[in-house]
C-alpha cells in the first residue's frame, strides 16, 4: 500500500497545527532555508488570538534579519516560553525576551545543536563532547543559561575515558520547520535554487522520529518524481507542504537578495577588481588578518560572520587563492558572503550539510579561522556571546564560535580596540587616530566566557589578536602586545586604551606598512615589506 503524500495547507493552516506547549524546531541560516511564510504565520496568529502559548523555539544557526524576519517572529511573551538557540544576533527580539526574564534562554554552541539533532532522531543520550569545557556553556560557569529564569540543567559534566567531557542532553521535538526549493507529489523535497542544505535531513528526522510532525516551506510542488540523488528531505519525513510560489517577501534566497546564481557555482566569475577600498579601521584589520594566510599557508579556512566574513573579499582582490575557505552552513571553497547573505558562498567547489561539517571542524579539519571580538582580557579570553550595557546590552550568542575555537590550529581574532565613535585616518602611510572610542574592548575580565585563553594555550593554539592599531599574540595564558601600527604611540594609543596589565614583547614591531597604503598590497610578492 503507498505512503500518504503529505497534506497541503496554507501558511496560517500550517501555523493552526501547532499546539500549546510544544517544542518547535526552526532550520534555517540568517536568511537561507527559513520557513518565513509559516513563522509568520505563527505570529499573526499569537497577536489575533493569543495561540499557540508557552512553546519551546530551538534553533542552531541564527535565523533573522535583526528587524522582524526568521526566528523573530518568536519573539513576543506567551507566545515562547523557552529558547534554546546557537546564534542570537539576528533576533533581537528573542534577545530582549532573555534579557528582561520574560523567557528562559540558552544559548549553546551552534554546532552542537545541529548534532543533537542527529542524536534524537537516532534516539542517543545525547551529544558526548569536548566542546564548550571551560567557556559559559561549561556546567562550572553556567550551563548556556541566560538569565536568572533559567534554571533546568540542559548540559552536564561527565568524565570518559578519564577524560572530561560534555553531555548536552536530548529533548522530543514535536514540530520541524524546514524549507526546501521544491516537492514532488511523494512530498520528496528538494534545494536546487537554496546555497546550502544546512541541517534539513537532521532536523526532519529528529521531529519524525519523536513522534512530532515536519511542516515544509516550498517554492512549488511539481508533479511526478524528483531526482532520488536531489532530495535533501524524503517524502516519508514530511507531512504538511506549504506552497509559497516564487515570492521574496518570504522565500528569497537570502534575506539580502531574492536570487543569485553565483551561490549555486552557476554564471560567470567576475574578474578581480584589483581595487583595496576605503582604509577605514575595519579594512586595516582584514588587510592585517590576510597576512596570517601569507606567512602560515593554511589549506582550509573558517570565516566568521561580521568583519571576518570580508578576509575572503580582500584576499580574491589581492589574487591570493592558494587556499579553501569554508562556512559552517556547508559550503566549502568559493567566496563567502557577508551581511544578510551570510552563509552563502559565491562559486563554492562543494556544499555539504551542516551536522558533518562540523563533523570535520570539531575533529581538528581546520588549519585556520578568522573571527570577531566584542571583548578580550589580559588573560586572552574573547567574549562575542552577551555584551552592551542599557539599550545596546544584546545577547549575540556563540554560534559556531566554540566549535571552531576549540578544534581548530591557529585563530585570528579581529575588532577595533575601541568602540562608540572610533574615526581613524591613513595619513602618508601612517594610522592616526581621529577620535577614540567610548568603550574599551581589552577589558579587566571578559563579563561572559566564550574563549578561554589559557585553556587554548594548554591544547596548543597559535592565537593572534588583530586590532586597527595594534596585534597582541597569546602567551602562555597571557596577552602580548607584539605589533603596533606606524604612527601609534604605544603608551598613548596602546597601553592607555587596555584596562589591565599587558606584556610588551621585547621586539614590538611596527605592522607591515603596505597595509596602510591605497594600493593593493602584492601580496603575490611575499608576506612582509
Amino acid at each position: 500500500m503507498p505512503i500518504r503524500p503529505p497534506e497541503r495547507v496554507t501558511a496560517a493552516q500550517a501555523a493552526a497545527l501547532i499546539d500549546n506547549g510544544w517544542t518547535v524546531a526552526s532550520a534555517g541560516f540568517v536568511g537561507v532555508g527559513h520557513a518565513e511564510a509559516v513563522t509568520a504565520a505563527l505570529e499573526q496568529r499569537f497577536l489575533e488570538g493569543g495561540q499557540p502559548r508557552d512553546l519551546t523555539l530551538v534553533y542552531s544557526a541564527g535565523q533573522g534579519d535583526r528587524g522582524a524576519r526568521g526566528v523573530n517572529h518568536f519573539g513576543h511573551a506567551g507566545l515562547t516560553r523557552r529558547i534554546i538557540g546557537g546564534h542570537w544576533r539576528s533576533a533581537p527580539r528573542l534577545s530582549r525576551l532573555a534579557l528582561d526574564n520574560a523567557a528562559e534562554a540558552y544559548n549553546l554552541p551552534q554546532g552542537v545543536i545541529t548534532h543533537l539533532y542527529r542524536a534524537i532522531a537516532g534516539r542517543k543520550p545525547g551529544v558526548v563532547t569536548p566542546i564548550g569545557l571551560h567557556t559559559f556553556v561549561d556546567p562550572r560557569h553556567g550551563g548556556g543559561r541566560l538569565n536568572e529564569r533559567t534554571t533546568a540543567e540542559l548540559v552536564e559534566l561527565v568524565e570518559v575515558g578519564g577524560q572530561e567531557m560534555l553531555r548536552y542532553l536530548p529533548f522530543p521535538i514535536d514540530c520541524a520547520l524546514v524549507r526546501g526549493t521544491s516537492a514532488d507529489a511523494a512530498g520528496n523535497i528538494t534545494a536546487e535554487q537554496e546555497p546550502f542544505h544546512h541541517e534539513l535531513l537532521a532536523i526532519a528526522q529528529a521531529a519524525h522520529n519523536s513522534g512530532g510532525i515536519v511542516i515544509a516551506q516550498v517554492k512549488r510542488i511539481n508533479p511526478g518524481r524528483a531526482r532520488a540523488a536531489d532530495v535533501r528531505i524524503p517524502g516519508i519525513l514530511v507531512d504538511y507542504l506549504v506552497e509559497v510560489g516564487d515570492d521574496p517577501a518570504v522565500h528569497g534566497m537570502t534575506f539580502g537578495e531574492h536570487f543569485n546564481a553565483a551561490y549555486l557555482g552557476e554564471g560567470p566569475m567576475p574578474p578581480r577588481s584589483g581595487s583595496a577600498g576605503a582604509l577605514d579601521a575595519r579594512r586595516i584589520i582584514q588587510r592585517r588578518a590576510l597576512l596570517e594566510l601569507v606567512q602560515q599557508q593554511p589549506r582550509v579556512v573558517s570565516l566568521g560572520v561580521g568583519m571576518p566574513a570580508g578576509v575572503g573579499a580582500v584576499a580574491h582582490e589581492e589574487g591570493i587563492d592558494n587556499f579553501v575557505l569554508t562556512v559552517e552552513a556547508g559550503p566549502i571553497g568559493g567566496v563567502p558572503a557577508d551581511g544578510l547573505s551570510f552563509g552563502a558562498s559565491a562559486y563554492p567547489d562543494a556544499v555539504i550539510d551542516q551536522p558533518a561539517q562540523f563533523d570535520f571542524y570539531d575533529g581538528g579539519g581546520l588549519d585556520m579561522a578568522f573571527l570577531g571580538l566584542a571583548q578580550f582580557d589580559p588573560a586572552g579570553d574573547v567574549n562575542v556571546s552577551l555584551f552592551g550595557t542599557g539599550e545596546k546590552r544584546m545577547v549575540a550568542g556563540i554560534g559556531g564560535f566554540i566549535n571552531i575555537t576549540q578544534s581548530t590550529r591557529s585563530l585570528v581574532f579581529m575588532g577595533t580596540l575601541t568602540a562608540g565613535g572610533l574615526t581613524v585616518a591613513v595619513e602618508d602611510g601612517r594610522l592616526r587616530i581621529v577620535s577614540e572610542g567610548r568603550s574599551r574592548k581589552l577589558v579587566g575580565q571578559v563579563e561572559h566566557l566564550s574563549f578561554n585563553g589559557p585553556y587554548a594555550s594548554q591544547l596548543g593554539t597559535r592565537v593572534i589578536y588583530v586590532t586597527e592599531r595594534a596585534v597582541f599574540r597569546l602567551e602562555q595564558g597571557r596577552l602580548q602586545l607584539v605589533e603596533v601600527a606606524p604612527g601609534i604611540d604605544v603608551e598613548r594609543d596602546v597601553l592607555a586604551h587596555c584596562a589591565g596589565p599587558i606584556e610588551v614583547a621585547g621586539d614590538l614591531r611596527e605592522m607591515d606598512h603596505r597595509i596602510f597604503a591605497a594600493a593593493p598590497m602584492g601580496l603575490a610578492d611575499g608576506p612582509s615589506s
